[in-house]
């Protein structure tokens, strides 16, 4: 237990990382953690490069590890089941594809394309930008694993529920008719050296920090502001616990931006430490992830406007469900 406790702190929270940044702050900037802009400079430095440590190390094995499901091979998998069953995987299969919601339409088309029912790709669609196994990894080690653990879980579901009430409602008719007709390379990749998964995975981390990196440093910046410098009496007052619209605000404030769960971390951090409920600041970040405004309209241009209507209203109400629900029982993962 000593051990878990060590290695959570200084490989997942990364104590040493805080100290040292402190020792820096302290004696090189003459600034105190306590004071707004001691404390600011630290929350930024601190956060971007544990951020960027975990996320290049997570990528690298997640990519590792994807190397060996290419999309025609994850299509064939997917292929091989039906129903429920079909949405589960598909949801399960979208967690390990560390992929912003953008990424993931032209492997929506593809899936589609090839044959998949429309539900389950919808699970994979669900599941893709809002669960990744580097997200639990970041969220483990700004809250702790039973947060961690909660969120992978109800996303999933969520997924999975979503897929599965489109699959039931038969909306073929609503996807655009070019997305069938696409053409689906059909031959196998060929198989991958172990030089050749190592290659692919340093490229992915560098392609994806190229993606986020802005992001990133956005989102550590507007935590660091919130943590710092807006009294917590002005957060709690719009969105604390006793604020019943709270989830409904953060959620809909959310859509319009456009960033991954890397960069929302830092900002749902910030909320809960001023005081804002845990399922508030898990809505906003969902709503980021799963519903920002570019892959909405990337994604209408492949379904029909019923289809997407009927997308956005069971992920936001999925949302608003899981946000409620976090304020309402979250201690219990405190």
């Amino acid at each position: 237990m000593i051990i878990l406790k060590w290695l959570n702190s200084q490989l997942l929270k990364m104590e040493w990382l805080f100290n040292l940044i402190k020792l820096l702050v302290e004696n090189v900037f003459g600034l105190s953690i306590e004071g707004r802009l001691g404390g600011s400079i630290h929350f930024f430095i601190y956060d971007v490069i544990k951020i960027f440590i975990l996320l290049s190390v997570l990528i690298f094995m997640m990519s590792y590890i994807q190397s060996f499901f290419p999309p025609e091979r994850t299509r064939k998998i997917l292929g091989k089941f039906s129903g429920t069953l079909a949405n589960i995987l598909a949801a399960l299969l979208g967690t390990v594809t560390p992929f912003c919601s953008c990424s993931s339409i032209p492997l929506f088309i593809g899936f589609t394309s090839a044959g998949l029912p429309i539900g389950v790709t919808f699970s994979f669609l669900i599941s893709s930008p809002l669960v990744d196994i580097a997200s639990i990894i970041l969220i483990a080690s700004i809250f702790n694993w039973k947060i961690a653990i909660a969120y992978v879980v109800v996303g999933v579901i969520l997924a999975v529920i979503g897929g599965t009430i489109i699959s039931k409602s038969n909306l073929e008719e609503y996807v655009e008719p070019f997305v069938y007709s696409s053409k689906v390379l059909e031959n196998e990749q060929e198989e991958l050296t172990t030089r050749d998964r190592i290659d692919f995975a340093k490229d992915q981390v560098l392609d994806i920090i190229q993606k986020v990196w802005l992001y990133i440093l956005l989102g550590v910046g507007i935590g660091a502001g919130i943590h710092n410098w807006i009294p917590e009496s002005y957060i709690t007052a719009i969105l604390g616990k006793d604020k019943w619209y709270s989830v409904l605000l953060a959620t809909f404030v959310g859509i319009p931006m456009y960033a991954d769960i890397f960069g929302t971390l830092p900002i749902a951090e910030a909320l809960v430490l001023k005081g804002v409920g845990l399922g508030t600041a898990l809505s906003f970040m969902m709503g980021v992830t799963a519903l920002s405004l570019p892959s909405i309209i990337m994604l209408k241009r492949v379904v029909k406007m019923k289809l997407l209507a009927i997308f956005l209203v069971i992920v936001v109400i999925g949302i608003l469900i899981i946000g409620y629900s976090f304020n309402a029982f979250g201690y219990l993962l405190m």
